[in-house]
Protein backbone atom coordinates (compact mmCIF):
# COMPACT_ATOMS: atom_id res chain seq x y z
CA UNK A 1 0.00 0.00 0.00
CA UNK A 2 1.21 3.71 -1.02
CA UNK A 3 1.93 5.60 1.99
CA UNK A 4 1.23 9.62 1.90
CA UNK A 5 2.99 12.23 4.30
CA UNK A 6 1.38 15.66 5.15
CA UNK A 7 3.90 17.34 6.62
CA UNK A 8 1.70 20.96 6.06
CA UNK A 9 -1.94 21.75 7.55
CA UNK A 10 -4.12 20.02 5.27
CA UNK A 11 -8.05 20.83 5.04
CA UNK A 12 -9.77 17.89 6.75
CA UNK A 13 -11.95 16.80 3.20
CA UNK A 14 -8.25 16.96 1.51
CA UNK A 15 -6.92 14.61 3.99
CA UNK A 16 -10.40 12.09 4.29
CA UNK A 17 -10.65 11.84 0.12
CA UNK A 18 -6.89 10.07 1.02
CA UNK A 19 -8.10 8.00 3.07
CA UNK A 20 -10.91 6.87 1.46
CA UNK A 21 -8.71 6.22 -1.56
CA UNK A 22 -7.33 3.38 0.15
CA UNK A 23 -3.72 4.76 1.17
CA UNK A 24 -1.97 4.90 4.32
CA UNK A 25 -1.76 8.32 5.66
CA UNK A 26 0.23 10.09 8.21
CA UNK A 27 -0.45 13.65 9.08
CA UNK A 28 2.68 14.92 11.18
CA UNK A 29 3.39 18.82 11.00
CA UNK A 30 6.13 21.22 12.46
CA UNK A 31 9.25 18.50 10.93
CA UNK A 32 12.15 19.54 11.78
CA UNK A 33 14.47 19.18 8.37
CA UNK A 34 16.73 16.37 10.09
CA UNK A 35 12.86 14.62 11.03
CA UNK A 36 11.50 15.00 7.04
CA UNK A 37 15.20 12.86 5.90
CA UNK A 38 14.94 10.26 8.00
CA UNK A 39 11.50 9.50 7.56
CA UNK A 40 10.81 10.56 3.73
CA UNK A 41 12.51 7.10 2.61
CA UNK A 42 9.35 4.90 3.47
CA UNK A 43 7.08 7.48 1.41
CA UNK A 44 5.25 7.73 -1.89
CA UNK A 45 3.62 11.08 -1.90
CA UNK A 46 4.49 14.27 0.01
CA UNK A 47 1.04 16.60 0.53
CA UNK A 48 2.72 20.11 1.59
CA UNK A 49 1.41 23.86 1.62
CA UNK A 50 4.47 26.39 1.97
CA UNK A 51 5.99 25.83 5.85
CA UNK A 52 7.88 22.51 4.84
CA UNK A 53 10.96 23.31 3.04
CA UNK A 54 11.02 20.12 0.34
CA UNK A 55 15.34 21.12 -0.39
CA UNK A 56 17.67 18.75 -2.56
CA UNK A 57 18.76 16.91 0.44
CA UNK A 58 15.42 16.12 1.12
CA UNK A 59 14.83 14.30 -2.10
CA UNK A 60 17.80 12.76 -2.19
CA UNK A 61 16.70 10.69 0.67
CA UNK A 62 13.14 10.60 -0.89
CA UNK A 63 14.04 7.46 -2.55
CA UNK A 64 10.53 5.87 -3.27
CA UNK A 65 8.63 9.00 -3.90
CA UNK A 66 6.10 9.80 -6.95
CA UNK A 67 4.84 12.76 -6.10
CA UNK A 68 4.98 16.12 -4.28
CA UNK A 69 1.75 18.14 -3.87
CA UNK A 70 1.68 21.46 -3.09
CA UNK A 71 -1.47 22.69 -1.72
CA UNK A 72 -0.98 26.42 -2.97
CA UNK A 73 0.35 28.49 -6.40
CA UNK A 74 3.76 28.40 -5.55
CA UNK A 75 6.13 26.26 -5.31
CA UNK A 76 9.69 28.37 -4.37
CA UNK A 77 9.39 26.20 -1.35
CA UNK A 78 10.57 22.96 -3.54
CA UNK A 79 12.91 21.92 -5.72
CA UNK A 80 11.69 21.88 -8.46
CA UNK A 81 14.73 20.94 -10.30
CA UNK A 82 16.11 18.40 -8.39
CA UNK A 83 12.69 17.32 -8.33
CA UNK A 84 12.93 16.63 -12.20
CA UNK A 85 16.04 15.02 -12.22
CA UNK A 86 14.65 12.45 -9.55
CA UNK A 87 12.11 11.55 -11.70
CA UNK A 88 9.34 12.92 -9.11
CA UNK A 89 6.35 14.72 -10.29
CA UNK A 90 5.48 17.83 -8.61
CA UNK A 91 1.72 19.49 -8.71
CA UNK A 92 0.36 22.31 -7.64
CA UNK A 93 -3.67 23.41 -7.20
CA UNK A 94 -3.93 26.73 -9.17
CA UNK A 95 -7.12 27.22 -9.51
CA UNK A 96 -8.13 26.70 -5.77
CA UNK A 97 -7.90 30.38 -5.40
CA UNK A 98 -9.63 31.63 -8.11
CA UNK A 99 -13.24 32.58 -7.27
CA UNK A 100 -11.86 34.26 -4.07
CA UNK A 101 -9.16 36.40 -5.27
CA UNK A 102 -12.08 37.45 -8.15
CA UNK A 103 -14.84 38.33 -5.23
CA UNK A 104 -12.30 40.37 -3.40
CA UNK A 105 -11.18 42.46 -6.12
CA UNK A 106 -14.89 43.15 -6.78
CA UNK A 107 -15.51 43.36 -3.18
CA UNK A 108 -12.36 46.12 -3.04
CA UNK A 109 -13.69 48.01 -5.62
CA UNK A 110 -17.36 48.36 -4.19
CA UNK A 111 -15.50 49.25 -1.27
CA UNK A 112 -13.25 51.75 -2.74
CA UNK A 113 -15.97 53.78 -4.68
CA UNK A 114 -18.20 53.98 -1.76
CA UNK A 115 -15.96 54.55 1.01
CA UNK A 116 -17.16 51.74 3.16
CA UNK A 117 -13.59 51.27 5.50
CA UNK A 118 -13.34 54.76 6.75
CA UNK A 119 -16.95 55.59 7.10
CA UNK A 120 -17.08 52.29 9.32
CA UNK A 121 -14.17 53.66 11.03
CA UNK A 122 -15.68 57.06 11.96
CA UNK A 123 -18.89 55.15 13.29
CA UNK A 124 -16.14 53.44 15.37
CA UNK A 125 -14.91 56.47 16.66
CA UNK A 126 -19.00 57.32 17.64
CA UNK A 127 -18.93 60.22 14.48
CA UNK A 128 -21.47 60.30 11.70
CA UNK A 129 -19.56 61.90 8.82
CA UNK A 130 -22.80 60.95 6.37
CA UNK A 131 -21.59 64.10 4.18
CA UNK A 132 -18.09 63.40 4.08
CA UNK A 133 -18.58 60.34 2.81
CA UNK A 134 -20.13 60.58 -0.62
CA UNK A 135 -19.31 57.88 -3.06
CA UNK A 136 -19.78 57.35 -6.52
CA UNK A 137 -21.74 54.51 -8.66
CA UNK A 138 -19.73 51.65 -10.71
CA UNK A 139 -22.83 51.17 -13.13
CA UNK A 140 -22.06 52.37 -16.37
CA UNK A 141 -18.29 52.65 -15.18
CA UNK A 142 -15.16 51.54 -17.49
CA UNK A 143 -13.03 48.83 -15.80
CA UNK A 144 -9.27 48.35 -17.57
CA UNK A 145 -8.96 44.61 -16.51
CA UNK A 146 -5.20 44.01 -17.09
CA UNK A 147 -4.82 39.94 -17.82
CA UNK A 148 -7.56 38.27 -19.17
CA UNK A 149 -6.41 34.50 -17.38
CA UNK A 150 -9.23 32.70 -15.25
CA UNK A 151 -9.79 35.26 -12.04
CA UNK A 152 -9.31 38.11 -14.82
CA UNK A 153 -12.31 36.39 -16.93
CA UNK A 154 -13.96 35.56 -13.42
CA UNK A 155 -13.61 39.54 -12.18
CA UNK A 156 -14.67 40.52 -15.96
CA UNK A 157 -17.83 38.15 -15.49
CA UNK A 158 -18.65 39.50 -12.33
CA UNK A 159 -18.02 43.59 -12.88
CA UNK A 160 -20.13 43.03 -16.66
CA UNK A 161 -22.80 41.68 -14.36
CA UNK A 162 -22.79 44.85 -12.41
CA UNK A 163 -23.56 47.20 -15.42
CA UNK A 164 -19.44 48.29 -15.98
CA UNK A 165 -17.69 48.06 -19.96
CA UNK A 166 -14.62 45.96 -19.72
CA UNK A 167 -11.29 47.18 -21.14
CA UNK A 168 -9.08 44.17 -21.44
CA UNK A 169 -5.51 43.79 -22.30
CA UNK A 170 -4.33 40.55 -22.70
CA UNK A 171 -1.71 40.29 -25.59
CA UNK A 172 -2.42 35.84 -25.58
CA UNK A 173 -5.70 36.38 -25.92
CA UNK A 174 -7.99 36.42 -29.75
CA UNK A 175 -10.58 38.47 -30.33
CA UNK A 176 -13.18 35.56 -30.95
CA UNK A 177 -12.17 34.63 -27.05
CA UNK A 178 -12.88 38.15 -26.45
CA UNK A 179 -16.00 38.96 -28.14
CA UNK A 180 -17.18 35.52 -26.25
CA UNK A 181 -16.42 37.10 -22.79
CA UNK A 182 -17.81 40.42 -23.76
CA UNK A 183 -14.82 42.89 -23.25
CA UNK A 184 -13.42 45.19 -25.65
CA UNK A 185 -9.51 44.28 -26.57
CA UNK A 186 -6.99 47.38 -26.57
CA UNK A 187 -3.62 48.35 -26.05
CA UNK A 188 -2.63 49.48 -22.74
CA UNK A 189 -2.25 53.40 -23.61
CA UNK A 190 -6.15 52.97 -24.43
CA UNK A 191 -6.46 51.01 -21.60
CA UNK A 192 -4.71 54.09 -18.97
CA UNK A 193 -6.38 56.74 -20.94
CA UNK A 194 -9.89 55.48 -21.12
CA UNK A 195 -10.78 53.19 -17.50
CA UNK A 196 -12.41 54.58 -14.23
CA UNK A 197 -10.62 51.49 -12.66
CA UNK A 198 -7.64 49.31 -13.12
CA UNK A 199 -7.15 46.03 -11.48
CA UNK A 200 -4.16 44.08 -12.43
CA UNK A 201 -4.63 40.06 -13.02
CA UNK A 202 -1.22 38.91 -14.18
CA UNK A 203 2.02 37.54 -12.39
CA UNK A 204 4.82 39.02 -11.62
CA UNK A 205 7.71 38.70 -14.21
CA UNK A 206 10.40 40.77 -15.43
CA UNK A 207 7.76 42.15 -17.89
CA UNK A 208 5.36 42.85 -15.48
CA UNK A 209 7.88 44.04 -12.63
CA UNK A 210 7.04 47.91 -12.10
CA UNK A 211 4.89 47.67 -15.29
CA UNK A 212 2.55 50.68 -13.90
CA UNK A 213 4.87 53.46 -12.48
CA UNK A 214 4.48 57.69 -12.92
CA UNK A 215 4.61 57.76 -16.77
CA UNK A 216 1.60 55.29 -16.95
CA UNK A 217 -0.49 56.91 -14.18
CA UNK A 218 -0.13 60.03 -16.20
CA UNK A 219 -1.65 58.98 -18.97
CA UNK A 220 -4.52 57.75 -16.85
CA UNK A 221 -7.83 59.84 -16.16
CA UNK A 222 -7.99 62.30 -13.29
CA UNK A 223 -9.57 60.51 -10.84
CA UNK A 224 -8.62 56.48 -11.86
CA UNK A 225 -8.87 54.13 -8.77
CA UNK A 226 -6.09 51.18 -9.14
CA UNK A 227 -6.56 48.00 -7.39
CA UNK A 228 -4.08 45.31 -7.33
CA UNK A 229 -5.07 41.75 -5.73
CA UNK A 230 -2.23 40.04 -8.25
CA UNK A 231 1.06 40.26 -7.05
CA UNK A 232 2.73 43.22 -5.28
CA UNK A 233 5.61 45.09 -7.22
CA UNK A 234 3.08 44.88 -10.51
CA UNK A 235 2.56 49.07 -9.34
CA UNK A 236 5.36 51.07 -8.58
CA UNK A 237 3.60 51.61 -4.73
CA UNK A 238 5.74 55.16 -4.53
CA UNK A 239 4.06 56.40 -8.07
CA UNK A 240 0.89 55.51 -7.01
CA UNK A 241 1.10 56.75 -3.63
CA UNK A 242 2.64 60.27 -5.57
CA UNK A 243 -0.64 59.86 -7.47
CA UNK A 244 -2.80 60.27 -4.66
CA UNK A 245 -0.94 62.83 -2.86
CA UNK A 246 -1.43 64.91 -5.66
CA UNK A 247 -5.09 63.93 -6.52
CA UNK A 248 -4.81 62.12 -9.60
CA UNK A 249 -5.55 58.95 -8.54
CA UNK A 250 -8.69 59.41 -7.05
CA UNK A 251 -7.94 55.51 -4.80
CA UNK A 252 -6.51 52.69 -4.19
CA UNK A 253 -6.81 49.39 -2.87
CA UNK A 254 -4.09 46.86 -2.62
CA UNK A 255 -4.60 43.38 -1.41
CA UNK A 256 -0.44 42.77 -2.41
CA UNK A 257 2.45 44.19 -1.49
CA UNK A 258 6.11 44.98 -2.93
CA UNK A 259 7.55 43.51 0.15
CA UNK A 260 5.07 41.02 2.75
CA UNK A 261 4.52 41.64 5.02
CA UNK A 262 4.36 45.14 4.13
CA UNK A 263 6.50 47.89 6.87
CA UNK A 264 3.94 48.92 9.54
CA UNK A 265 4.91 52.45 8.59
CA UNK A 266 4.18 51.80 4.46
CA UNK A 267 2.65 55.35 3.57
CA UNK A 268 0.79 53.85 0.86
CA UNK A 269 -1.06 51.93 3.07
CA UNK A 270 -1.80 54.46 5.34
CA UNK A 271 -2.76 57.11 3.06
CA UNK A 272 -6.39 57.44 3.74
CA UNK A 273 -7.45 56.73 -0.09
CA UNK A 274 -5.78 53.76 0.08
CA UNK A 275 -7.87 50.62 1.34
CA UNK A 276 -5.19 48.08 2.15
CA UNK A 277 -5.38 44.05 3.26
CA UNK A 278 -2.99 41.79 4.17
CA UNK A 279 -2.76 39.41 1.43
CA UNK A 280 -6.10 37.77 1.51
CA UNK A 281 -7.13 37.07 -1.96
CA UNK A 282 -6.85 32.74 -1.41
CA UNK A 283 -8.34 33.78 2.46
CA UNK A 284 -11.87 31.87 2.60
CA UNK A 285 -12.93 28.94 3.87
CA UNK A 286 -13.59 27.48 0.62
CA UNK A 287 -10.32 28.27 -1.28
CA UNK A 288 -8.32 26.99 1.41
CA UNK A 289 -10.47 23.36 1.43
CA UNK A 290 -10.16 23.63 -2.49
CA UNK A 291 -6.53 23.48 -2.83
CA UNK A 292 -6.41 20.93 -0.40
CA UNK A 293 -9.02 18.85 -2.11
CA UNK A 294 -7.42 19.46 -5.43
CA UNK A 295 -4.03 18.55 -4.84
CA UNK A 296 -5.33 15.47 -2.55
CA UNK A 297 -7.02 14.25 -6.28
CA UNK A 298 -3.98 14.65 -7.70
CA UNK A 299 -2.33 12.81 -5.70
CA UNK A 300 -4.33 10.02 -5.48
CA UNK A 301 -4.36 9.76 -9.50
CA UNK A 302 -0.75 9.55 -9.78
CA UNK A 303 -0.69 6.76 -7.12
CA UNK A 304 -3.22 4.91 -9.53
CA UNK A 305 -1.19 5.27 -12.77
CA UNK A 306 -2.86 8.32 -13.88
CA UNK A 307 -1.77 11.80 -15.25
CA UNK A 308 -1.71 14.97 -13.23
CA UNK A 309 -4.13 17.94 -14.77
CA UNK A 310 -1.98 20.47 -12.74
CA UNK A 311 2.13 19.03 -13.18
CA UNK A 312 4.55 21.82 -12.37
CA UNK A 313 7.54 20.11 -13.86
CA UNK A 314 7.94 17.77 -17.35
CA UNK A 315 6.81 14.12 -17.24
CA UNK A 316 9.77 11.88 -16.95
CA UNK A 317 11.09 10.59 -20.29
CA UNK A 318 14.07 7.55 -20.33
CA UNK A 319 16.97 7.90 -19.48
CA UNK A 320 18.91 7.72 -22.01
CA UNK A 321 16.35 9.58 -24.24
CA UNK A 322 16.15 12.59 -22.08
CA UNK A 323 20.17 12.87 -21.92
CA UNK A 324 19.66 13.59 -26.20
CA UNK A 325 16.54 15.31 -25.68
CA UNK A 326 17.26 17.95 -22.67
CA UNK A 327 19.42 20.64 -24.70
CA UNK A 328 16.99 20.43 -27.74
CA UNK A 329 14.05 21.24 -25.01
CA UNK A 330 15.79 24.17 -23.76
CA UNK A 331 16.59 25.35 -27.12
CA UNK A 332 12.69 24.93 -27.91
CA UNK A 333 12.12 26.78 -25.27
CA UNK A 334 13.88 29.50 -25.87
CA UNK A 335 12.66 30.06 -29.54
CA UNK A 336 9.30 30.30 -28.11
CA UNK A 337 10.51 33.07 -25.08
CA UNK A 338 11.89 34.47 -28.22
CA UNK A 339 9.07 34.59 -30.59
CA UNK A 340 7.26 36.03 -27.93
CA UNK A 341 9.64 39.09 -27.19
CA UNK A 342 9.77 39.88 -30.48
CA UNK A 343 5.88 39.76 -31.33
CA UNK A 344 4.16 43.55 -30.36
CA UNK A 345 1.00 42.52 -30.62
CA UNK A 346 0.53 38.28 -29.56
CA UNK A 347 0.59 35.48 -31.12
CA UNK A 348 -2.13 33.80 -32.67
CA UNK A 349 -0.73 30.64 -34.52
CA UNK A 350 2.58 28.58 -34.09
CA UNK A 351 3.61 26.08 -36.87
CA UNK A 352 6.58 23.75 -35.79
CA UNK A 353 8.61 21.66 -37.96
CA UNK A 354 11.14 18.91 -36.36
CA UNK A 355 13.65 18.67 -39.12
CA UNK A 356 16.20 15.64 -39.06
CA UNK A 357 16.09 12.61 -36.22
CA UNK A 358 13.47 13.04 -33.77
CA UNK A 359 11.05 10.39 -32.09
CA UNK A 360 7.58 11.02 -31.96
CA UNK A 361 7.48 11.49 -27.61
CA UNK A 362 10.78 13.95 -28.28
CA UNK A 363 8.27 15.78 -30.19
CA UNK A 364 5.80 16.17 -27.76
CA UNK A 365 7.95 17.18 -24.93
CA UNK A 366 9.81 19.88 -27.31
CA UNK A 367 6.37 21.12 -28.32
CA UNK A 368 5.44 21.49 -24.68
CA UNK A 369 8.79 23.51 -24.16
CA UNK A 370 8.27 25.76 -26.74
CA UNK A 371 4.46 26.74 -25.44
CA UNK A 372 6.21 27.31 -21.81
CA UNK A 373 8.78 29.55 -23.62
CA UNK A 374 6.31 31.18 -25.84
CA UNK A 375 3.73 31.94 -22.68
CA UNK A 376 6.00 32.45 -19.54
CA UNK A 377 6.74 36.32 -20.82
CA UNK A 378 3.33 36.72 -20.23
CA UNK A 379 2.39 34.18 -17.58
CA UNK A 380 5.32 33.52 -15.77
CA UNK A 381 5.77 30.40 -13.20
CA UNK A 382 1.87 29.82 -14.11
CA UNK A 383 2.81 28.40 -17.21
CA UNK A 384 4.74 24.41 -17.03
CA UNK A 385 5.35 21.69 -19.58
CA UNK A 386 1.65 19.81 -19.20
CA UNK A 387 -0.50 23.49 -18.60
CA UNK A 388 1.33 25.21 -21.54
CA UNK A 389 -0.81 23.33 -24.04
CA UNK A 390 -4.44 23.89 -22.38
CA UNK A 391 -3.09 27.41 -21.62
CA UNK A 392 -2.16 28.13 -25.54
CA UNK A 393 -5.80 26.89 -26.27
CA UNK A 394 -7.72 28.75 -23.92
CA UNK A 395 -6.15 31.86 -25.72
CA UNK A 396 -7.25 30.52 -29.08
CA UNK A 397 -3.34 29.99 -30.22
CA UNK A 398 -3.40 27.39 -32.54
CA UNK A 399 -0.90 24.79 -32.90
CA UNK A 400 0.68 22.80 -36.19
CA UNK A 401 3.47 20.66 -35.77
CA UNK A 402 5.39 18.58 -38.60
CA UNK A 403 8.46 16.65 -39.14
CA UNK A 404 10.53 16.13 -41.87
CA UNK A 405 14.10 14.39 -42.59
CA UNK A 406 17.04 16.67 -43.38
CA UNK A 407 18.32 17.35 -46.95
CA UNK A 408 21.15 15.14 -47.72
CA UNK A 409 23.35 18.36 -47.90
CA UNK A 410 22.15 20.19 -45.27
CA UNK A 411 24.20 22.45 -43.34
CA UNK A 412 22.22 21.59 -39.97
CA UNK A 413 20.92 17.87 -39.38
CA UNK A 414 18.34 18.51 -36.76
CA UNK A 415 16.51 21.89 -37.07
CA UNK A 416 13.86 23.12 -34.97
CA UNK A 417 11.81 25.68 -37.18
CA UNK A 418 8.88 28.05 -35.89
CA UNK A 419 6.91 30.35 -37.54
CA UNK A 420 4.53 32.15 -35.45
CA UNK A 421 1.59 34.70 -36.57
CA UNK A 422 0.98 38.05 -34.61
CA UNK A 423 -2.13 39.46 -34.25
CA UNK A 424 -0.94 41.93 -36.55
CA UNK A 425 -0.38 39.19 -39.71
CA UNK A 426 2.97 39.61 -39.41
CA UNK A 427 4.98 36.40 -39.54
CA UNK A 428 8.00 35.72 -38.03
CA UNK A 429 10.11 32.80 -38.37
CA UNK A 430 13.05 31.35 -35.76
CA UNK A 431 15.29 28.30 -36.43
CA UNK A 432 17.67 26.92 -33.98
CA UNK A 433 19.93 24.54 -33.27
CA UNK A 434 22.13 22.23 -31.34
CA UNK A 435 25.97 21.91 -32.19
CA UNK A 436 27.65 19.02 -30.70
CA UNK A 437 25.95 17.52 -28.00
CA UNK A 438 24.73 21.03 -25.92
CA UNK A 439 25.15 24.15 -27.81
CA UNK A 440 22.36 25.79 -28.50
CA UNK A 441 22.18 28.32 -31.24
CA UNK A 442 19.76 30.60 -32.96
CA UNK A 443 20.39 30.01 -36.79
CA UNK A 444 18.10 31.71 -38.49
CA UNK A 445 15.44 35.09 -37.78
CA UNK A 446 12.87 35.42 -41.18
CA UNK A 447 15.26 33.95 -43.58
CA UNK A 448 18.31 36.03 -42.58
CA UNK A 449 21.17 33.83 -41.06
CA UNK A 450 22.53 34.37 -37.77
CA UNK A 451 24.36 32.26 -34.85
CA UNK A 452 24.32 33.03 -31.20
CA UNK A 453 23.30 31.62 -28.22
CA UNK A 454 20.20 31.99 -26.62
CA UNK A 455 20.94 32.95 -23.75
CA UNK A 456 21.37 36.67 -21.86
CA UNK A 457 20.34 40.09 -23.24
CA UNK A 458 20.23 40.72 -26.83
CA UNK A 459 19.01 43.83 -29.28
CA UNK A 460 17.74 42.41 -32.02
CA UNK A 461 17.38 45.04 -34.65
CA UNK A 462 15.91 44.38 -38.43
CA UNK A 463 17.33 47.03 -40.97
CA UNK A 464 18.42 48.70 -44.24
CA UNK A 465 21.76 47.25 -45.51
CA UNK A 466 23.87 50.36 -45.84
CA UNK A 467 26.63 51.52 -44.37
CA UNK A 468 27.04 53.18 -40.90
CA UNK A 469 23.98 51.57 -39.53
CA UNK A 470 25.84 48.82 -37.50
CA UNK A 471 28.16 51.93 -36.17
CA UNK A 472 25.41 54.06 -35.24
CA UNK A 473 23.80 51.25 -33.42
CA UNK A 474 26.92 50.72 -31.33
CA UNK A 475 27.73 54.34 -31.10
CA UNK A 476 23.94 54.87 -29.34
CA UNK A 477 24.69 52.10 -26.95
CA UNK A 478 28.03 52.99 -26.29
CA UNK A 479 26.36 56.88 -25.34
CA UNK A 480 24.11 54.75 -23.04
CA UNK A 481 27.23 52.85 -21.06
CA UNK A 482 26.05 49.41 -22.50
CA UNK A 483 28.70 46.89 -23.51
CA UNK A 484 27.89 44.66 -26.73
CA UNK A 485 29.42 41.45 -26.32
CA UNK A 486 28.96 39.97 -29.75
CA UNK A 487 26.89 40.85 -32.55
CA UNK A 488 25.61 38.59 -35.52
CA UNK A 489 24.25 40.43 -39.11
CA UNK A 490 22.47 38.28 -41.74
CA UNK A 491 21.23 39.27 -45.11
CA UNK A 492 20.20 38.33 -48.79
CA UNK A 493 21.47 40.61 -50.86
CA UNK A 494 23.64 43.84 -50.62
CA UNK A 495 21.78 47.03 -49.46
CA UNK A 496 19.04 45.05 -48.88
CA UNK A 497 17.85 44.15 -45.23
CA UNK A 498 19.51 42.92 -42.73
CA UNK A 499 19.02 41.61 -39.02
CA UNK A 500 21.33 42.14 -36.56
CA UNK A 501 21.49 40.20 -33.23
CA UNK A 502 23.88 41.87 -30.40
CA UNK A 503 24.48 40.27 -26.91
CA UNK A 504 25.01 42.46 -24.64
CA UNK A 505 25.98 42.96 -20.90
CA UNK A 506 23.78 45.26 -19.61
CA UNK A 507 19.62 45.72 -20.04
CA UNK A 508 18.86 48.39 -22.56
CA UNK A 509 16.41 51.16 -21.03
CA UNK A 510 12.91 51.62 -23.07
CA UNK A 511 14.30 54.72 -24.09
CA UNK A 512 17.01 53.57 -25.83
CA UNK A 513 15.41 51.34 -27.68
CA UNK A 514 12.74 54.38 -28.67
CA UNK A 515 15.92 55.91 -29.92
CA UNK A 516 17.53 53.31 -31.68
CA UNK A 517 13.86 52.56 -33.48
CA UNK A 518 13.99 56.23 -34.34
CA UNK A 519 17.13 55.79 -36.55
CA UNK A 520 16.93 56.85 -40.30
CA UNK A 521 16.86 52.86 -41.62
CA UNK A 522 15.84 51.41 -38.53
CA UNK A 523 12.63 49.23 -39.35
CA UNK A 524 12.25 47.73 -36.30
CA UNK A 525 13.91 46.87 -32.90
CA UNK A 526 13.70 44.61 -29.29
CA UNK A 527 15.22 44.40 -26.79
CA UNK A 528 15.07 40.57 -25.23
CA UNK A 529 15.94 38.17 -22.48
CA UNK A 530 16.57 34.82 -22.71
Amino acid sequence: MAKILVSDPLAPEGISLLQRAGFDVDVRTGLTKPELITIIGQYHALAVRSETKVTADVLDAATNLQIIGRAGVGVDNIDVERATQRGILVVNSPEGNTLAAAELTVALILALSRNIAPANATMKAGKWDRKLYTGVEVYGKTVGVVGLGKIGREVAKRLIGMGMDILAYDPFLGQEQAEALGVRLVDLPALYRDSDYITVHVPKTKETAGMIGAAQIAQMKPGVRLINVARGGIYQETAVLDGLNSGHVGGAAFDVWETEPTAPDNPLALHPRCLATPHLGASTEEAQVGVSVDVAEQIVEVLLGRSARAAVNMPSLAADLLAITAPYLKLAEKIGSLQSQLSTSGVVSVEVTYEGDFAGNQQVHLTRALMRGLLSPILSASVNYVNAPTLAAERGIRLTESRRDAAPNAEFQNRIIVEARALSGRDCVIEGTVYGASDTRIVGIDGYAVDFKPEGMHVITRHQDRPGMVGRVGTLLGEANINIAGMYCGRAVKRGHSIMALSVDDAVPAEVVATLAAMDGMEAVRFVEL
